[in-house]
């Protein structure tokens, strides 16, 4: 039998109130992290960009939406909608940014995006959870 078939109901909707939290911050922790690190090398970053054909004005749309969006995910603000943001922004930089599928490398990161927005879609369907401000303000 398995752990949680073992414990109370209400032990079972904190450990999932808490898997739900914990794995919002999971998800976004590498957007939080890059986005803040597109700061600190600005215009390297920018360069990188336009290397790849996408303008280097798009950058501060780019950081805004890592930062911001991570920070909402966290606090379960707007989840769907971030969400939902989210998943279009990675499967769109995947496509971008990781589409040399002859490098295996390459191949893993582009797999990587697309699991990553189907995180995101999750959160999509399903909410922030009960340990967020959308449930707060009944959304």
């Amino acid at each position: 039998m398995s752990a949680i078939a073992n414990t109370t109901p209400s032990s079972h909707t904190f450990a999932r109130n808490g898997a739900e939290f914990v794995g919002r911050i999971l998800l976004v922790v590498l957007f939080l992290m890059s986005g803040l690190g597109k700061i600190s090398a600005y215009e390297a970053t920018a360069g990188y960009m336009a290397s790849m054909g996408v303008p280097g004005v798009a950058l501060p749309a780019v950081i805004a939406l890592e930062v911001l969006g991570a920070a909402a995910i966290i606090l379960g603000f707007k989840t769907r909608i971030i969400a939902a943001l989210l998943a279009g922004f990675t499967l769109v930089t995947g496509l971008v940014f990781h589409n040399n599928f002859a490098d295996q490398m390459q191949t893993i990161m582009f797999l990587k995006n697309i699991s990553i927005a189907g995180a995101f879609l999750l959160l999509v369907a399903n909410g922030a959870g009960r340990f967020s401000i959308d449930a707060k303000s009944g959304k």
